[in-house]
């Protein structure tokens, strides 16, 4: 008979320990996400967080589509999720934690946010053909 610390691998057990308050549910599924990541290397796996972790436009050549990705959304929450991801590759890979705490601090800034540009409001001026004629 399997116990529960058996129901996940060591590195997820890892994460459920790093990230076990109720407030840090979310961090711990992200960092679960870096110990399931498909890359066997630590540049592979920082690639994943990356993906995982900030928004990146969905469809090639169209920024706006930025906006339908699955990702944290807000910036800190985005920085919150690449950090608890990066915690889960170095559980995976068995990289020591104080390598794992300088690459947080010594990480490239994130990639641009894509900017909404405010549509221009359109004024609709009546054509000489459209306004109706009156007569007195």
């Amino acid at each position: 008979m399997m116990i529960p610390q058996q129901w996940t691998s060591p590195c997820g057990n890892s994460c459920t320990h790093k990230y076990a308050a109720l407030t840090q549910i979310p961090w711990r599924v992200f960092c679960k996400k870096g110990c399931e990541a498909n890359g066997d290397s630590w540049e592979e796996c920082i690639g994943d967080c990356n993906e995982i972790c900030y928004k990146d436009p969905v469809i090639k050549d169209h920024p706006w589509s930025a906006y339908i990705d699955r990702s944290p959304g807000q910036d800190d929450n985005s920085v919150e999720c690449y950090n608890a991801c990066i915690t889960g590759c170095a559980y995976k890979l068995n990289i020591p934690m104080e390598e794992v705490d300088a690459f947080h601090r010594n990480r490239s800034p994130k990639p641009e946010n894509v900017k909404k540009t405010p549509a221009m409001p359109t004024v609709d001026i009546p054509r000489a053909d459209d306004v109706t004629s009156t007569s007195a």
